[in-house]
């Protein structure tokens, strides 16, 4: 579709207009009008950490008497130095949301009615503690399940800490989005659990196959930064970015060129390029045979030969091959593979797809030995925290810990939340009997969610510490709302682009407007009430007590500073890499007044060629033939084929058939609404669909010439059905949409979380079928089957 100057001027006025509201402030903030008063004026900007999404950026709150009236983002930050993203100045709104719970809930009606009391914070940790002690009574510790979100930090190993110490191995990371960095992939080439950084201002090329990159996976500030860089921070220098997907979104539009394919065949696309590089002899060739395990045909100790990825991959994915499959011209393909090898250092970018396809993707960055260097693929070091003491386990926590985990995966992901359904509903091995949620919302936020409302309705104790009545909240039991991030104390460890750790301090700017409580405050009061061994893992007051005492092996390190200005960044890097350090501070009392005034700690280095970090996989190089996947998996001898463990492609089973269901459906995030979790604030809702000018209802993308074929004209309301379901949503018409493939955005359609987002839109979760990867138990990308019609 066509934007002339006076579209893109009202698209920018949006933005504008989200700032400047003048008169209208108080109307969209919901700032308490009664509390508002006229005082002296006092004014105070304090540095935190942006909670709006996992992007970690530094931000500065303005607080007046009390009263936080504006958020901007903080220039020592090396996150986003200074700049914010919409959704942060939002951030308000999250504060001061009308329908926040105000005081701990007790469900008095039906599951999922919605139908609650308020109680105290004692009653509600009497409620608790008695529940779990009768767990242990009964030898059941292990029927406690913890369920945990999008969240980093400290929190996590006070929560791997509980469960250890009170005896259940249950804890379920619920964090999955198809548009992540392809973790499994790494961890198969690399031997790496971590999240990878992508050097993508120091890349002189990039193929991003699906990867949102510059939308809502990571950083929208830092990416998009890092990609000004790409393009105009280095003289002489003009990175090219080629986008392959089956629709245009943000980032493609960005990009140099858009290369649409067929819904999931990016991995296929992957290994015809590598196909071409290889057949040319474009790859790197002393990092292939120095540093890389697997490329060559080999055999092992015990005389099995063993096919190689060289062997393999030009044998089988021969660009007419791969043109078939993906629709791409063949000239285009190895037009591709040859400027990806010849603009130096390159990067390859996947998504979330299925492991041996996003492998498909991280062997081009094996190919090229863009692996720990400027550039490429880089693997930041940790944030160097103190450990947490050592404590005793009792007898009835080691029983509880010997015990299999609910979700009993056989495969390389650590978590499988959508097998902890299943089983729970099966028994097998055993049910849960109470479930906490912390930071996640499975009966929205997750594919085929009526699996979840159906594996609740199972568990005896769901606990919710939602500040929000979210939609899983509002089938809890107990909800022990948290505080807001501007009210609560945290840590945030990040990491730039180039690798370099980062540490946010997330303090509270204003006191708690009502009676909620931080989870880790609660989480130790609960300890302290459950006595014994437990009690004694957990000998802090609160939570701010074990951060400051984590704080202090950074302060021991005597790497990095506290964050300062770009001149500051440069002059810390060349001490450092002289073997000097000098850090702002003095003693451990200065530096953590340093973190508090300057909003955080950084180490501006990247330590290249420490291979232990980079490669831990057996052969401690990068592997084409994984070995690690071998240790973690067992397979029966006719299943065991080297084919089946290089990098290879699947057609994946679609759910519908294409006569009666003639479109794929591709679900993707927008920018505004991070995976629907702020979606109760107004702002972020009234810009949902900046490109084509959509708010506050949800819609799907169809190409022109498909509507006109089925007479569906711009605006007009349409069924959108799968096997699974169906949902009502504005048509709205997109050249960037393939001709079969139709796109509805997710982050509306929410059952409950007040009036900004109960009722509003479609969750498209609903359409899509809970047929899992058997290797990481998640939905399939991109196997759904649509038909649509008016309504």
């Amino acid at each position: 579709m066509k934007f002339n100057r006076r579209d893109f001027l009202k698209m920018g006025g949006g933005a504008g207009a989200a700032i400047a509201l003048g008169g209208g402030f108080w109307k969209w903030t919901q700032f308490p009008p009664a509390e508002k008063s006229n005082g002296p004026g006092v004014e105070r900007w304090i540095p935190t950490v942006c909670g709006q999404c996992t992007g970690g950026c530094g931000t500065l709150v303005r607080v007046i008497d009390g009263w936080a009236v504006n958020i901007a983002g903080n220039p020592l930050h090396p996150v986003n130095r200074g700049t914010l993203c919409p959704k942060g100045i939002a951030g308000l709104q999250g504060l001061y949301d009308p329908d926040r719970i105000r005081t701990p809930l007790k469900r008095t009606g039906k599951r999922g009615e919605g139908r609650f009391q308020p109680i105290t914070w004692d009653e509600a940790l009497h409620l608790v503690s008695e529940s779990l002690k009768d767990l242990r009574r009964k030898g059941e510790a292990h029927h406690l399940v913890v369920m945990g979100g999008r969240y980093r930090g400290l929190m996590r190993s006070l929560w791997d800490r509980f469960l250890k110490s009170f005896g259940s191995p249950n804890y379920i990371d619920n964090q999955f989005r198809w548009e992540e960095p392809p973790l499994e992939g790494l961890f198969l080439t690399q031997g790496i659990h971590s999240l990878p950084a992508y050097d993508i201002e120091n890349a002189q090329y990039i193929l991003s196959f699906g990867s949102g990159m510059l939308e809502s996976p990571w950083s929208p500030v830092q990416m998009l930064k890092g990609y000004g860089h790409f393009r105009r921070g280095r003289p002489g220098i003009r990175g090219r970015l080629v986008q392959i997907e089956s629709r245009l979104s943000f980032t493609g539009i960005k990009a140099d060129e858009w290369i649409p394919v067929r819904p999931g065949t990016e991995g296929i696309l992957a290994l015809g390029i590598a196909h071409m590089i290889i057949k040319e002899g474009l790859y790197h060739k002393e990092f292939i045979s120095g540093q890389t395990f697997g490329f060559e045909s080999w055999t092992s100790p015990d005389g099995r030969e063993h096919l190689g990825f060289k062997e393999f991959v030009l044998s089988e994915y021969e660009p007419t091959v791969v043109s078939k499959r993906t629709g791409v011209p063949i000239d285009q393909l190895i037009r591709l593979a040859r400027e990806f090898s010849s603009n130096q250092p390159s990067l390859a970018i996947g998504y979330r797809d299925r492991p041996f396809h996003q492998m498909a993707v991280a062997v081009l960055n094996g190919l090229m030995g863009n692996i720990d260097v400027s550039g490429g693929v880089l693997i930041p070091r940790s944030i160097p925290y103190q450990s947490l003491p050592s404590f005793r386990e009792d007898a009835i926590a080691q029983r509880g810990n010997s015990q299999k985990r609910i979700d009993e995966g056989n495969g390389i992901s650590v978590n499988y939340p959508y097998l902890f359904a299943r089983n729970t509903l099966s028994g097998k091995p055993y049910k849960p009997k109470i479930l906490f949620l912390y930071y996640t919302n499975p009966l929205f936020s997750n594919p085929a969610p009526d699996l979840f409302s159906k594996a609740f309705q199972e568990i005896p104790l769901v606990v919710s510490f939602s500040p929000y009545m979210d939609d899983s909240a509002q089938f809890s039991d107990l909800i022990l709302p948290d505080h807001t991030p501007l009210e609560r104390w945290q840590d945030d460890p990040v990491f730039l682009n180039n690798g370099f750790p980062v540490l946010g301090i997330r303090q509270p700017v204003i006191p708690p407007l009502y009676q909620t409580k931080a989870t880790g405050d609660f989480l130790l009061a609960l300890a302290r009430s459950l006595g014994g061994q437990i009690q004694k893992a957990f000998p802090w007051n609160d939570f701010k007590e074990v951060m400051m005492d984590s704080l202090k092996g950074i302060f021991e390190a005597k790497r990095g500073d506290t964050f300062g200005l770009q001149f500051d960044e440069a002059w810390t890097r060349l001490l450092q890499r002289g073997g000097w350090s000098v850090p702002s501070y003095k003693n451990f009392e200065e530096f953590s007044k340093l973190l508090l005034e300057k909003g955080g700690w950084w180490d501006p280095v990247y330590d290249f060629g420490e291979r232990d970090r980079v490669f831990r996989t057996p052969s401690k190089k990068f592997e084409f033939y994984p070995q690690k996947w071998k240790k973690v998996r067992s397979f029966s001898p006719g299943e065991l084929k080297d084919s089946s463990l290089l990098p290879h492609w699947e057609e994946s089973k679609e759910a519908g058939n294409e006569k009666e269901y003639p479109f794929h459906l591709h679900v993707f995030r927008t920018m505004s609404l991070t995976g629907g979790r702020n979606a109760n604030q107004p702002w972020l809702q009234a810009m949902a669909g900046q490109h084509l000018f959509e708010k506050w209802k949800t819609w799907v993308e169809i190409n022109p010439g498909t509507a006109k074929r089925m007479s569906i004209s711009d605006g007009d309301w349409v069924w959108v059905e799968s096997p699974k379901g169906k949902v009502r949503v504005k048509a709205r018409l997109y050249k960037g949409a393939m001709p079969d493939v139709v796109s509805i955005p997710f982050g509306q359609g929410h059952s409950s979380g007040g009036r900004w987002s109960k009722g509003v839109g479609q969750n498209p979760y609903r359409l899509i079928g809970d047929d899992l990867d058997p290797i990481t138990g998640y939905p399939i990308h991109g196997t759904t089957r649509v038909k649509v019609y008016k309504t």
